[in-house]
C-alpha cells in the first residue's frame, strides 16, 4: 500500500510540474513584437502605392492591401503602440523650418499628418533631431531592430533572421514589389542605420510614475 501511495504522489507531482511548466507565459519584449509584425507583413499581399491619401489622425493608416517602404517600419512601431504619425508631426509642426527648409522660406510650409510621417526624409530628420543617440556609426554591427536608411529614399527594418552563410540580418522592406524579407547587403552600401526604441523611454516613465505613487 506504502508502495502505491509514493508512486501515486510520484505521478501528482510530475504531472503539477509539467502543468506549471506549460502555464508559464513566454514574455516577448517589445521589439520581439516589433520584429514578429514585420515579418508577418512580408507574408501578406499588400500593393505599393505611394498616392496621398486623406487618413485619421492620430493612429491613421492608409488601406492594409496598399503601402510603400516607410509604412513597413510605421506598421511595426504601432504593434507596440508607438504612433509615428503623431510624434512626427506634432514635431514637424512646431519646427517646419528644420523639417521644410525651402517651403519655409517662401511661405508654403505646413505640417500634414497625412503625409510627413510616409516621407523617409522627414523620419530621419526626426530621428536625427530627436534621438541623436539613436544613430548607429557605419562600422558598427547591423542588428536586428535597426532601421535602416537609404539615402532620402527608402528605408527598411532588419529582422532576427540571418542570410545563411553570413552575419547578416534579412530586412524586411517594400522597394515596389510589396512588403518583403530580403538580403540587402547593406554592408556594401553607405547606410545609415539607427536603434530606435522609444517604447524604453515609456517604460522608463511608468516606474518612475509608479514610484513616486509608491512614495505618497
Amino acid at each position: 500500500m506504502k508502495y502505491y501511495l509514493l508512486l501515486f504522489s510520484l505521478v501528482s507531482l510530475t504531472a503539477c510540474a509539467q502543468t506549471s511548466k506549460k502555464s508559464i507565459p513566454i514574455v516577448k519584449t517589445k521589439q520581439d513584437v516589433i520584429l514578429a509584425h514585420a515579418k508577418w507583413q512580408a507574408t501578406q499581399d499588400v500593393t505599393y502605392d505611394g498616392s496621398y491619401r486623406i487618413i485619421d489622425y492620430p493612429n491613421g493608416d492608409v488601406p492594409a492591401n496598399i503601402g510603400v517602404c516607410t509604412d513597413v517600419v510605421i506598421r511595426a512601431y504601432r504593434a507596440v503602440d508607438i504612433d509615428m504619425q503623431q510624434v512626427i508631426y506634432e514635431d514637424v509642426k512646431d519646427n517646419l523650418s528644420y523639417y521644410y527648409p525651402i517651403y519655409f522660406k517662401r511661405g508654403t510650409a505646413k505640417a500634414d499628418p497625412n503625409i510627413d510621417h510616409r516621407r523617409v526624409h522627414i523620419i530621419r530628420k526626426f530621428l536625427n533631431k530627436n534621438y541623436p543617440e539613436s544613430k548607429i556609426k557605419n562600422s558598427a554591427p547591423y542588428l536586428p531592430g535597426d532601421i535602416i536608411v537609404w539615402g532620402n529614399w527608402h528605408i527598411g527594418i532588419l529582422i532576427d533572421e540571418k542570410v545563411p552563410g553570413t552575419d547578416r540580418y534579412y530586412a524586411v522592406h517594400n522597394i515596389g514589389g510589396g512588403p518583403e524579407k530580403e538580403d540587402v547587403y547593406y554592408d556594401e552600401y553607405d547606410l545609415d542605420h539607427y536603434r530606435w526604441k522609444p517604447y524604453e523611454e515609456v517604460e522608463i516613465d511608468e516606474i518612475e510614475n509608479k514610484l513616486s505613487k509608491s512614495e505618497l
